[in-house]
């Protein structure tokens, strides 16, 4: 793992502004998809129509992680993470036009558009900072790791942060108010992030060719492909089943008791990403990786995706043995994803440090970009299945299409091998 080209303090200074930039763009991410499912929800949607709402974002997540990575290459990872932040602050004005006399098809169609834009704009501002931490990183044992985590630990605490701001939003403000608020924040982060992003970032190339994007790397391929699973797993439960699950059980049919329905969920999903996102930061020092070294590491991965796959098994059965939405059912499942967050989450750290430890840093965005093209088919296989499993199946057939997804996860992380020396 070799170090970043700029020296440690300018490297230092444009990897916080890289930070406080996909700070704000996650705060609003949050909000969004918090937005948009209680929305639509108390609408009238059914399931399957609120996973449509997101299947456009994951998809375009796919495309733009495929090309994002050429882009940074070509054009240099400033513009991609301006474009991202700037792109976000388009489709939030946009989706603030969205009108509640058109039909249900219609909106569907609309805001399935406006999200595939926020997909976009997500990935781009996602492969910008991600691969600036293996560019701006001091070359000092265990520093990547340190450094990634820290990134992708904050951010998904601000994103919690997220989904409480949004379910708080909606309740207080409205949607469209909510959303043009947000769009007013981010566009004043965008100002001052190009007004004060300090040198450190390197410049595109421009004989960066477009089929470089696909890694020739066996490591970087079967790592991918674990990650298309695991977050599968996730997004199965979490986009559309247990958020409709637990407003069937918090909600009486009152505007008072969607109110604070809407606040109870927003803190559940909060409390979540901000678990989930402070044991991410923390991962290095659970895992003592610098004490391990990087092939240990690389042997831990399976053995932490089987544990995992533990949690939504045993959920499943509890699931199939309650008669309906019981009160200890609940209590179980809220205990279980909370369970669920932390081994996730030391999962998902694990897979960020390898796909840049694997990573060379000539190629360092193609292969960030085609690992997060992965990640994305897994968030779009996962969102199409939350809502179909739950409407066929309900919380059973839900938790047990995740745990499948786990397995085949572990499956996976058990053929990666340590690099070459």
């Amino acid at each position: 793992m070799s170090g970043a080209t700029p020296g440690q303090g300018s490297g230092l200074a444009a990897y916080i502004a890289v930070t406080a930039a996909y700070w704000a763009f996650m705060l609003t991410d949050g909000a969004l998809r918090m937005l948009v499912l209680l929305h639509f929800h108390v609408l009238g949607f059914s399931p399957v129509q609120l996973a449509y709402l997101f299947l456009l974002y994951e998809l375009a997540g796919v495309v733009t992680n495929l090309s994002a990575g050429w882009l940074a290459a070509r054009f240099g990872l400033v513009r991609t993470l301006y474009a991202g932040l700037g792109l976000q602050v388009l489709a939030l004005v946009a989706l603030a036009r969205l009108d509640p006399a058109w039909a249900v098809g219609l909106s569907v169609v609309y805001v399935m558009l406006v999200q595939g834009a926020s997909g976009v704009a997500k990935d781009l501002a996602k492969m910008s900072s991600k691969s600036a931490v293996k560019l701006l990183a001091p070359s000092a044992d265990g520093a990547l790791f340190r450094w990634v985590a820290r990134l992708t630990g904050s951010k998904n605490a601000v994103k919690g942060l997220g989904f409480l701001l949004g379910a708080a939003l909606l309740a207080t403000l409205g949607f469209t108010v909510a959303v043009l608020a947000m769009a007013a924040m981010l566009a004043a982060v965008l100002l001052l992030v190009v007004l004060f992003m300090p040198a450190g970032l390197p410049a595109g190339r421009r004989g960066a060719r477009f089929s470089e994007i696909f890694s020739r790397s066996a490591n970087i391929n079967v790592l991918s492909l674990a990650r298309v699973f695991l977050f599968g797993a996730r997004d199965v439960w979490f986009v559309v089943g247990v958020p409709v699950y637990f407003y069937a059980v918090l909600s009486d049919g009152t505007v008072e008791g969607n109110q604070t329905a809407f606040f109870q969920i927003g803190s559940f999903m909060a409390l979540w990403i901000i678990l989930y996102g402070a044991v991410q930061a923390a991962a290095p020092g659970l895992l003592r990786a610098g004490q391990k070294g990087e092939k240990a590491l690389i042997a831990s991965a399976a053995g932490w995706a089987w544990t995992l796959a533990l949690v939504p098994a045993v959920l499943t059965v509890a699931s199939l043995m309650a008669a309906g939405p019981e009160h200890w059912l609940t209590a179980m499942l809220v205990l279980g994803l909370l369970g669920f967050a932390v081994i996730f989450a030391i999962n998902s750290s694990l897979h960020s440090y390898l796909v840049l430890a694997f990573s060379k840093n000539e190629r360092v965005t193609m292969d960030v970009g085609f690992y997060y093209m992965a990640n994305a088919s897994g968030r779009l296989l996962g969102t199409l299945l939350s809502g179909l499993t739950f409407q066929l199946g309900g919380l059973p057939a839900m938790l047990a299409t995740a745990t499948g997804m786990v397995a085949l996860s572990a499956l996976a992380a058990m053929r990666l091998r340590p690099e070459p020396d």
